[in-house]
């Protein structure tokens, strides 16, 4: 079997979270500004419908997971769920930027169904792609390097997102800004579709589950909360996508209300972004050296400090707050693949404990830490607007901006940094990622020609 993957597959597979981000950075940069500044919803409302959503990803999630595993194509398990699924996401992308004059009320329950089934699509889509990235190669590192050109081609889709949406939104729209918003998500999602196709076309999966598996759900479900590398990346997943909601979701309403500069957020977000884009290809190299849960924690400190310290600037210090952003954000890099690279580590290590894999089902954790961190983060941010008495599109008092910053420093940076008190407990070092491969590759030939020779 061949480890080792083509630049070609890499720059392909990476294509596929470039499609990913054009529509989920507007999500998470601008959607709670979007809802309350422009569509003329609520914050906390506007926080409720990201949490009940949330709700429903508890399920679809391992559900996901578990049809995903039971796939059985042509083309393979988890890459024809990206065929299938790009049409749909792009859609609902679009119709969830778009306001339909419906009432007060009858906003809400638009807002929230099109939210919940761009959520939904999202998990049909994200969660095969992802999985798709451990049965590409068994070669960990490889996987790491494979997820580096991931995160760079994803990072890449966000700093277009940050750095030209609120632009492109004034162009399409001029003062009406739903008009700008709608034809802005027009835009991205087309272009998100087109990157989906070729990351189908360029990708291909070659680790199967052992061939003697018999499908057992319960089995796999026990397998897995009994895996416990997975179930502290399942945490932790969660806490660091709920503080990259928080924040994400909170600085626009920070340059906007704090700095007095609406539109610098977007360059405010390239450059973080550039860092996160410079600092991802240390992951790799760091965590061959160091060790991956090692450079996670080192990663999780470092980053967290800095984001706090962004409370302590004036708001006409934007020179101070940049760097010190700059600086969290290139600290915080080489952890972003890590997570991945790890839950496929935790894939192989169910497959090496229990003899059998259920590659679906591991990574749904992901993508449900990803969107209920995601969740819990919009509604925290909605109910911390309105607990500190957000008013939109007006002065705000000094308990309103006090609380806007503290969303972009200092609960954030906490959160990452107990991040670190979890992977503590997570078990799988460098000796036991070669020994899982040897072992895995052994039984694995084995069973081949075993079952040639029947």
């Amino acid at each position: 079997m061949s480890t080792k993957l083509s630049l070609t597959e890499k720059i392909g597979y990476g294509l596929g979270d470039t499609a990913s981000h054009f529509v989920w950075d507007m999500v998470g940069f601008w959607i709670l500004i979007f809802y309350t500044d422009t569509y003329g919803i609520s914050a906390a409302a506007a926080g409720t419908i990201m949490l009940i959503a949330r709700i429903w990803d508890m399920i679809s999630d391992p559900i996901m997971g578990i049809i995903a595993d039971r796939t059985n194509t042509r083309r393979g398990k988890f890459r024809p769920y990206i065929l299938w699924m790009a049409l749909p996401y792009s859609l609902i992308a679009v119709l969830t930027f778009t306001t339909p004059d419906f009432g007060n009320t009858g906003k809400i329950i638009y807002a929230g169904t099109t939210y919940f089934l761009l959520m939904t699509v999202f998990t049909a889509i994200n969660l095969p792609y992802s999985s798709l990235g451990a049965v590409m190669t068994d070669d960990s590192y490889e996987r790491a390097g494979l997820n580096s050109f991931r995160f760079i081609f994803a990072f890449a889709g966000q700093l277009v997102v940050t750095g030209t949406a609120l632009y492109l939104a004034h162009y399409f729209g001029g003062d009406d800004q739903a008009k700008g918003y709608q034809y802005t998500l027009l835009l991205f999602a087309s272009v998100s579709f087109v990157l989906f196709m070729i990351t189908f076309k360029t990708t291909k999966e070659r680790i199967q589950p052992p061939p003697q598996q018999k499908q057992n759900l319960k089995e796999d479900l026990i397998n897995l909360f009994k895996n416990r590398p997975w179930v502290v990346l399942f945490f932790v997943g969660i806490i660091s996508f709920v503080m990259f909601a928080m924040q994400n979701l909170a600085i626009a309403y920070y340059f906007k209300y704090y700095i007095s500069d609406e539109q610098g957020v977007q360059l405010f977000n390239v450059v973080g972004t550039i860092a996160l884009i410079l600092g991802i290809p240390l992951s790799k190299p760091l965590s061959k050296r160091f060790g991956k849960r090692n450079v996670y924690i080192t990663s999780s400190l470092l980053s967290g400090l800095f984001f706090i310290s962004i409370y302590l600037p004036g708001s006409q210090n934007t020179t101070t707050i940049y760097i010190l952003n700059t600086l969290a954000k290139f600290t915080y890099a080489p952890a972003v693949p890590l997570l991945w690279t790890m839950l496929a580590d935790t894939a192989d290590y169910s497959e090496w404990k229990t003899g059998r894999r259920a590659t679906g089902l591991v990574f749904s954790a992901a993508t449900f830490a990803q969107k209920a961190g995601w969740g819990i983060g919009g509604a925290l941010a909605g109910w911390l607007l309105a607990i500190y008495e957000f008013v939109p599109n007006n002065v705000q008092t000094d308990a309103a901006i006090n609380g806007i910053k503290l969303m972009v420093s200092v609960f954030p940076g906490l959160l990452y940094m107990s991040c670190a008190i979890l992977l503590y407990f997570y078990a799988i070092d460098h000796q036991t990622v070669l020994t899982m491969k040897t072992e895995l590759t052994n039984r694995r030939a084995k069973q081949q020609d075993a079952m040639l020779n029947k």
